[in-house]
């Protein structure tokens, strides 16, 4: 993907206040890497290594990515996770898989042995505790399988502790309004891919203006198909940091990028402090 299509890397930095955190991870400093779709066309491989030197710049307690390592062929993640070995993390690197790892019949068995074989522990409907027993970490399967069952892992959970929720789609912070998530990450949006300053999202005014455009000329464009309404139900959590009822939600622009490219939203790497 041309830079002039996909725009400069940028580091999004943000402190989280959780109520209850453990004294031992206060200031903990977690990056989040998203949608990296590396499959020779939607990121490039600059793109990939700056965000890798910027990750390990910024010194991570933990890493965490949050899905769509491939596009459709799950052939790419080998080549992948050679350029991933460079990422470090002092607590390890953890992720989820997102849809389109596991399109392919044999893409998630694929993907996760092949994260794992860097090191990288992959959850699906787990619960791990690199930041110890007080502050658990849960990841979810991809909201769009028969194997997303949240309640199966957050009922395993002490309400009266704090926890951090991996989940590619931010769609699901609706549904995890039902139990404590004091911080969920997420993916799959793209930020929206092309944002009016001041005003957001392209996508969230489409019923209003994008629809009022010929058909054969929305079909020209992916990013104004009808179809990509689909791909997410609450577009106004597309990006950045969200209260959804007393949960807290961040959505990570991610580094891929479709056609027809990035309009005022660059890809990211996000650095986070717990407080």
């Amino acid at each position: 993907m041309h830079w002039l299509l996909t725009g400069s890397l940028t580091v999004e930095k943000l402190v989280v206040k959780i109520e209850g955190l453990p004294a031992s991870t206060k200031g903990t400093r977690i990056v989040q890497l998203s949608d990296l779709h590396y499959d020779g066309l939607r990121l490039s491989e600059e793109m990939l290594e700056q965000a890798i030197i910027t990750s390990n710049q910024a010194e991570p307690d933990l890493l965490v990515l949050t899905g769509d390592y491939i596009t459709d062929d799950p052939a790419p993640i080998y080549k992948l996770v050679k350029r991933l070995k460079k990422l470090k993390s002092r607590l390890g690197i953890y992720a989820v898989l997102g849809n389109h790892d596991i399109r392919h019949r044999t893409a998630k068995a694929e993907v996760t042995a092949a994260l794992k074989s860097i090191d990288i522990k992959v959850l699906w409907n787990e619960i791990a505790y690199p930041l110890g027993k007080d502050l658990p970490l849960v990841g979810l399967a991809e909201y769009w399988c028969q194997e997303f069952d949240p309640a199966s892992v957050m009922n395993q959970l002490d309400a009266a502790k704090p926890c951090i929720v991996l989940s590619h789609n931010p769609d699901t912070a609706q549904i995890l309004q039902q139990w404590r998530v004091d911080l969920q990450l997420s993916g799959h949006s793209h930020g929206g891919q092309i944002v009016l300053p001041d005003i957001g999202p392209l996508v969230v005014y489409y019923k209003k203006f994008v629809c009022k455009i010929p058909k054969d000329v929305r079909r020209l464009i992916p990013f104004l198909r009808p179809d990509y309404v689909k791909v997410l139900r609450h577009w106004e959590w597309a990006q950045g940091f969200h209260r959804v009822g007393k949960n807290q939600l961040y959505v990570n622009r991610g580094l891929g990028t479709y056609l027809p490219g990035r309009l005022f939203c660059n890809p990211e790497v996000t650095v986070i402090t717990l407080e």
